[in-house]
């Protein structure tokens, strides 16, 4: 490709509104158009990368025996109506009507697509296990578009179903899967990559795992562990404490005017935080039914924990005056019978807590629960903290660290297949549910979070695996006879050769080929100049600067082809 001829623009300046460093990048080099909130056209540049990434995702499905289909877009609602998630799921799911008044969606998801699709086929236990795939554009009204496509509302991803007949078949491929997973994201050039524990949400099923790019500029929270290799979503990993049980004291109100929050009320009575009982008040969806979660003082409420053992949506209170709660003093004891209470875990074995006296201005001394409330049920709804326990060795090692969810992995049971009426005969002769995976990759947000992962001020640093072309040949002073000529011989023999080759012979300034091919972020650059052919060479580098060398004329397309070659070897990629 010749890059005069490439449909691509590039601009000096960062356009507004890019929130982080790959988002901007991609803006300004062309990768990507915005059409409508978090609606993208992807230049030419970037649907090769893209094509790249589903090339290796296509080759590790097909490596593990899966089938590529092709699912719709547009469904009928009464599929997702006889899973339940007709209703079940919020405003993210694009509803709409077609022309005849029927109930419509666009696919956010497929599985109920896929149950619909093998139901019929797939009756008989000799017809199991299987896995079907497929890469396909959904969409997803977010709410909460942001940076580029690592946030978007129509998006490419590669979701997988697989079928199996005991819950042991579906952890046996599970475990394929996850190093399936772990080869495509190390061919894919992401070191940075994890796998984390994860919370199903509206998947359903009971074990999950999401695969994260650890970088700062990540919207989800990752707990982590010092000592050993213990990894989860915050959204799953458990709050451990370990409490001093203090002395028991008589339960006594004291009066606290006007203070209200945890740091007021530990320096009005001069108390540490963690003896200090906090209130969290949300509201039922449904019902408006006032929930308060109490929970220790140092900690945060973890909601998607909350909304799990609730079994019901959320949200924050609005605490009123005919409200049977006490706004900023809020307390177990006395709370009324209206209210659902959610005691953390937190809590347990602390001999004398403050908490709220549910009365204005008033607080309350020496809360021994067990004393003065009774037997309570206790429960995880706390986020875990820097400094917290391991699940795992068990040792005071948690850290918190920031990533991008590119990839997730869910065991369904039979949550689908159960709701939708899938059966099959078993051997014995009786009808089962199978029971189901799921397996999803974002192609477009896997794009974007290489290009966060690997870059530098002036451009991306694309990963030879999935770059859009393998060299950036740049022809300075094109209009030299002897240059245009061994640009042509470079190219043509490489091109033969079976290597990508992206051709800069416009008459421009050196600054201004250079600054573009950094944006264009091409693994190999191979500079054919004047000054150089003088000397009978070439010189030739990569975008990560690992590597320059100034090679003779006759040995730099061998010396290229053999570097190319190698490096797709490192990640299991070849011409």
């Amino acid at each position: 490709m010749k890059l005069k001829n490439l449909v691509s623009k590039r601009y000096k300046e960062t356009p507004a509104d890019c929130q982080i460093a790959s988002q901007a990048l991609m803006m300004r080099g062309g990768y990507i158009k915005p059409v409508g909130n978090g609606i993208y056209t992807l230049f030419p540049v970037t649907k090769r990368i893209t094509s790249k990434i589903e090339k290796i995702i296509r080759e590790e499905m097909n490596r593990i025996d899966g089938q590529e289909l092709l699912f719709p877009v547009a469904m009928p609602a009464t599929l997702w109506q006889e899973s339940g998630r007709f209703e079940s799921v919020g405003s993210e799911l694009l509803r709409f009507k077609d022309r005849s008044g029927a109930d419509m969606v666009l696919g956010m998801t497929h599985e109920e697509a896929s149950v619909h699709f093998v139901r019929d086929v797939a009756d008989s236990y000799t017809q199991y296990p299987f896995m079907i795939y497929q890469i396909q554009t959904k969409f997803r009204d977010e709410p909460r578009c942001r940076g580029g496509l690592i946030r978007v509302r129509e998006f490419t991803m590669k979701d997988a179903y697989s079928f199996h007949t005991s819950q042991e078949d579906l952890e046996r491929y599970y475990a394929i899967c996850y190093e399936a997973y772990n080869r495509i994201f190390a061919r894919a050039g992401v070191k940075e990559v994890v796998a984390v524990a994860s919370d199903s949400g509206m998947m359903g099923g009971k074990v999950s795992h999401e695969y994260m790019l650890l970088t700062p500029v990540g919207e989800d929270t990752i707990v982590l562990c010092h000592e050993c290799d213990y990894r989860a979503n915050m959204e799953a990993a458990p709050c451990i404490v370990t409490n001093e049980a203090g002395e028991t004291a008589a339960l006594a109100s004291v009066s606290t005017p006007s203070v209200k929050s945890i740091e007021e009320l530990c320096a009005f009575l001069n108390v540490r935080a963690d003896h200090t009982c906090k209130a969290v008040v949300y509201q039922e969806n449904l019902t408006d039914r006032y929930v308060v979660a109490f929970l220790r003082g140092d900690l945060d409420i973890n909601e998607t924990k909350l909304r799990n053992y609730l079994k019901a949506e959320i949200h924050p209170a609005e605490i009123t005056a005919g409200s049977p709660l006490c706004a900023g003093f809020i307390g177990p004891v006395g709370i009324s019978s209206d209210v659902r209470v959610v005691f953390d875990a937190s809590l347990k074995g602390i001999n004398a807590l403050v908490c709220g006296a549910n009365q204005p201005d008033t607080h309350m001394t020496g809360l021994n629960i067990a004393r003065d409330i009774g037997e309570v049920e206790y429960v995880d709804v706390a986020k875990a903290y820097d400094g917290g326990i391991c699940p795992v060795c068990g040792k005071p090692a948690i850290y918190t660290s920031r990533g991008i969810e590119v990839g997730n992995i869910f065991q369904l049971g039979t949550k689908y297949t159960e709701s939708m009426g899938m059966t099959y005969v078993d051997q014995d002769g009786s009808l089962k549910n199978p029971v189901m995976g799921c397996y999803g990759i974002g192609v477009g947000r896997l794009a974007a979070s290489v290009c966060e992962a690997h870059r530098d001020e002036y451009g991306p640093i694309w990963p030879i695996s999935i770059a859009p072309w393998h060299v950036h040949l740049c022809s300075m002073r094109a209009d030299n006879e002897e240059v245009a000529a061994v640009s042509q011989r470079i190219y043509d023999e490489l091109t033969a050769k079976g290597v990508e080759v992206l051709w800069d012979d416009r008459p421009v300034s050196a600054g201004v080929m250079f600054a573009d091919a950094d944006l264009f972020g091409v693994p190999v650059r191979v500079i054919v100049s004047p000054k150089g052919l003088k000397n009978g060479t070439i010189e030739i580098s990569t975008r990560d600067k690992s590597m320059q060398e100034r090679k003779p004329v006759e040995e730099a397309v061998e010396f290229v082809y053999n570097f190319v070659v190698d490096e797709l070897a490192k990640l299991e990629c070849r011409l």
